[in-house]
């Protein structure tokens, strides 16, 4: 009896373990000289989100906050990030606060990063006027950069803390000369700011610390509150609902603009065979680790060893805080093989992915063929992950395909541009005749005498 029954708990450990063993992350892997175009297609599309539920869900919290403002805030933040907060307390003033304590070594590390990310946005300063040129005698164009006056800088702290986002957004944005950098954030459950992103907003000198996240921190930013400035840019990633939010507000009477549409976080890394396969899972599983529904991609080139990229992918993922996390991600991942460089470069326009790592030799040669992506990460020794943190770019990127047609955000995405023309009157006499031609054509009658009444009185 004492031994049957030592033999039952034997074989209930054996059961339990095996089941409490997660089954082996494998990436689906494609010859693509084997796929069809129906396929191939497939391959290129995104996770599918659900925007239209998604924009059901946010429609009604944006519209509380644009009629009820700060009240619907507090009753918001309460809700959803289990913090208490007094109407005094929602939007605070950066400076007027503590500086956070920082470890040395973080403190040094966030130091860094920000003299990279100044370094870089404020290299992209184009000469003013720029573009100005006499495009005739008397007739002179030119164009200047005027900052966005108002900004609101979102930054996420649902899943992971982003300080670094909190960098990424509000350097920039003091470059380009913006009055108003209103950054929200979610607090925590003491009502209080993370003391890392708080450093970052002091730092970059943030005007308005907003106490609020998802999609009515940004509604809070586009309609503007007692407290709350309204803003003219929304900029940040973040979950679905504040990628909803942002979609929503501006095509709406709260004339907003924002940086991009964006998606779930990916990567697609392009391997040839002395690429280490250490490397290459530790790149895939920095992006998979974002979110489940992160997608990442590996495109091999001849003689790459998918199977031992897989093992080392099996074996970092049970090393990771958020394993689980990433392994969600991988489900919906995948490898493609193919024959050529021309093949590989051909997928990866065709991807255009938010983070493009070209782990292989001479990767530099590859660049003036690369068309499609967010950010590129070029040879061996280029993580992803130097461009999220320190190098200087920015993290803030096009995701879901969108790089085919939006630059990732950069200083130009905190100015407009205003063109500018002076003439002579010789000018106007050389030019007139021509514009009032091209108005009387389009049947536009004072365009035309706008120009010809300067004209006789010239005479």
């Amino acid at each position: 009896m004492q031994g049957g029954a030592r033999a039952c708990r034997m074989r209930s450990r054996t059961v339990a373990m095996a089941a409490a063993t997660p089954a082996k992350r494998r990436l689906r892997t494609h010859k693509l000289a084997d796929v069809d175009e129906a396929r191939k297609k497939e391959l290129l599309a995104r996770p599918r989100v659900d925007f239209g539920a998604i924009l059901a869900t946010v429609a009604p919290i944006v519209d509380d906050v644009r009629v009820r403002g700060d009240q619907a805030l507090v009753e918001l933040t309460e809700k959803f990030d289990k913090a208490k907060l007094s109407l005094e307390d929602l939007v605070v003033d950066p400076k007027a606060m503590p500086t956070p304590q920082l470890p040395e070594e973080l403190r040094v590390a966030f130091d860094v990063a920000f003299d990279n990310i100044a370094a870089f946005h404020e290299a992209q300063r184009t000469p003013e006027p720029a573009a100005a040129v006499e495009t005739m005698p008397g007739v002179k164009c030119s164009r200047v950069s005027r900052a966005i006056e108002s900004v609101g800088l979102y930054v996420p702290g649902g899943t992971a803390v982003l300080p670094s986002t909190a960098l990424m957004l509000s350097v920039p944005a003091a470059i380009a000369g913006c009055k108003v950098v209103v950054m929200a954030t979610p607090p925590r459950p003491d009502g209080s700011i993370t003391p890392e992103v708080l450093y970052c907003a002091q730092k970059a000198g943030v005007t308005h610390l907003l106490k609020a996240g998802g999609a009515q921190a940004v509604a809070a930013m586009a309609h503007g509150t007692a407290t709350c400035p309204k803003v003219d840019k929304i900029f940040g990633p973040g979950n679905q609902y504040v990628t909803a939010a942002k979609m929503l507000l501006q095509n709406s009477e709260a004339m907003v603009a924002i940086d991009m549409p964006a998606g779930p976080s990916e990567v697609l890394v392009v391997a040839d065979v002395g690429a280490d396969p250490v490397h290459v899972a530790a790149d895939l599983l920095s992006q998979a680790e974002h979110g489940p529904d992160s997608q990442v991609v590996l495109v091999a080139l001849p003689g790459v060893d998918v199977d031992a990229i897989e093992r080392e992918v099996e074996k970092q993922l049970a090393e990771l805080p958020r394993g689980e996390v990433a392994a969600k991600a991988i489900e919906h991942s995948y490898a493609v093989q193919v024959d050529s460089v021309d093949e590989a470069i051909e997928f990866s326009n065709s991807y255009a992915p938010e983070h493009l790592i070209v782990n292989v030799e001479d990767a530099e040669s590859w660049l003036p063929k690369l068309t499609n992506a967010g950010s590129i990460f070029l040879g061996r020794w280029t993580p992803e992950s130097v461009g999220d943190y320190a190098s200087g770019t920015n993290h803030v990127l096009p995701t879901y395909g969108y790089a085919r047609m939006y630059s990732g955000v950069n200083l130009d995405s905190f100015q407009k541009k205003i063109t500018v023309q002076s003439l002579t009157r010789d000018g106007l006499r050389r030019l007139g005749p021509h514009v009032a031609k091209m108005a009387e054509v389009e049947g536009l009658d004072a365009h035309r005498k706008a120009v010809t009444l300067r004209m006789e009185s010239m005479d």
